[in-house]
């Protein structure tokens, strides 16, 4: 069976090492931080001021003025610190910030990114993605493997705007974890009941052994 939202978000913080900072995007990304592995010691950063976040909260422990970056609302820590947004862009653009955890609409087998705009929809603009992606260490997607229409998502090129190019180095789907590699993108790992066949015949993008 392929993995669920939760089951992806949980997948995806196994990527967590002890120490680092990590900022964590929009939709599924945001749920990791309710998987932390026990013993790792992670400092959550948002680009909208807040360093050091907590799980998300129960009904009784909601506070309208503690929200992340997607404007959801989460919990301080007791080492939690505040401050403006040109702070927070420049720990991301300083590269200070160890991984981001992104979401994504599109990905390219060599690493390409689209994930803030689809064509004719009504967008905000690009956000804080392009700095992620530019100044973080380390980049991982996680998003379904095909979208509602079936097609892939991962693909030889984006056909969407793209975010950066050559960024993405591991993607996370509901159907298993992947690398990108010279070459194309790599099969590290399938979610349970899933075969790497299953995995090949839903993905557009270059499947090297």
């Amino acid at each position: 069976m392929p993995w669920d939202r939760n089951q992806m978000a949980a997948r995806a913080a196994q990527e967590l090492e002890d120490g680092m900072y990590v900022n964590l995007g929009i939709g599924i990304p945001t749920l990791v931080a309710n998987y932390i592995p026990e013993g790792v010691q992670v400092t959550l950063q948002s680009e909208n001021g807040m360093l050091g976040i907590g799980p998300f909260p129960t009904e009784d422990e909601i506070d309208p003025d503690l929200i992340n970056a997607g404007k959801q609302t989460v919990t301080a820590l007791p080492h939690t610190a505040y401050f403006d947004s040109a702070e927070s862009f420049a720990m991301i653009r300083g590269g200070k910030i160890n991984m981001a955890i992104l979401g994504a609409m599109e990905v390219a087998e060599n690493g390409d990114i689209a994930n803030w705009m689809i064509p004719g929809k009504l967008v905000k603009g690009m956000g804080g993605a392009m700095d992620l992606v530019a100044g973080v260490k380390r980049v991982i997607v996680v998003m379904d493997h095909t979208n509602k229409a079936g097609e892939s998502k991962l693909l030889k090129q984006c056909t969407l705007p793209l975010t950066a190019t050559g960024v993405v180095k591991r993607i996370i789907t509901n159907l298993g974890v992947l690398d990108v590699v010279e070459g194309g993108l790599k099969i590290v790992e399938c979610a349970d009941g899933v075969t790497e066949d299953e995995i090949r015949a839903a993905t557009e993008a270059t499947i090297v052994n």
